[in-house]
């Protein structure tokens, strides 16, 4: 696969890697405003990387705050046409448990008040595109043959609801969540993984369980308990995101 590849990095996520080689960094002006944070631009395992972690480098943008159109059109003009994303996200059912992976192949939007799409009137002209299947087929059959040639778990499919945050969901807002279909709930898929189908680029999300969704575990939701996993299992992340760069054709 072709092509500059990009990081967006997630919650817990806001370095790529000691041993990224950065040669430099990028904040350009978009038509949408201002990017979350500095594009770090270098050279990691033998290819070129971009690394942008989408809520900052301090975590301090929420998620329905994240200019999302800002950070997409940005990472398209300075020539990305793969992008990896990684979310946090509560798991439904058992083959979503806290610490598991879990690649994506579908999603369902409950966000509102996003700005969801680069045609709005006013930069670009009306434009409808195909979403029938939300994530690059070969993106991720390309990340699913890194994990398995790596001995790396990763649930290969599932349905990802994206909700507005920043509040963790009610039991009944779960459960009527899980019967739509969806196996996993975080606060960032949507309208990222929209935006980049705008601008043509390849786009597949791995998805970090860090907890039970609210009403399918005996305790309340704990946010020590979700740091605490996030600071564990990042390694896991990117030992994943290392075995795809290194599988790079």
């Amino acid at each position: 696969m072709g092509g500059l590849r990009a990081i967006v990095g997630g919650s817990g996520l806001y370095n790529l890697a000691d041993d990224f080689q950065v040669d430099s960094r990028l904040r350009p002006e978009t038509p949408y405003g201002i990017v979350a944070a500095e594009m770090e631009v270098g050279e990691w395992r033998n290819q070129r990387i971009v690394f942008l972690p989408r809520h900052g480098r301090q975590h301090a943008i929420p998620p329905h705050k994240i200019n999302y159109r800002a950070n997409i059109w940005a990472l398209h003009r300075i020539g990305v046409t793969q992008i990896i994303a990684v979310n946090a996200v509560g798991g439904i059912g058992p083959e979503y448990p806290p610490k598991s992976l879990a690649l994506p192949d579908q999603l369902i939007d409950y966000t509102c008040n996003r700005e969801h799409s680069f045609f709005d009137g006013e930069n670009l002209q009306l434009k409808h595109i195909d979403f029938t299947w939300p994530y690059s087929n070969q993106l991720r059959q390309h990340i699913i043959d890194a994990a398995s040639r790596q001995n790396i778990d990763l649930v290969k499919s599932g349905t990802y609801g994206c909700t507005n945050g920043p509040r963790l969901e009610t039991a009944a807002e779960v459960r009527k969540i899980a019967a739509d279909g969806c196996n996993m709930i975080g606060m960032t898929g949507m309208p990222e993984a929209a935006l980049a189908r705008e601008l043509g680029l390849e786009y597949a999300a791995i998805a970090l369980v860090v907890n039970w969704c609210a009403g399918l575990s005996e305790v309340e939701v704990s946010m020590d308990e979700i740091r605490c996993i996030l600071e564990q299992e990042v390694s896991r992340v990117r030992q994943l995101i290392s075995a795809i760069v290194d599988e790079a054709e």
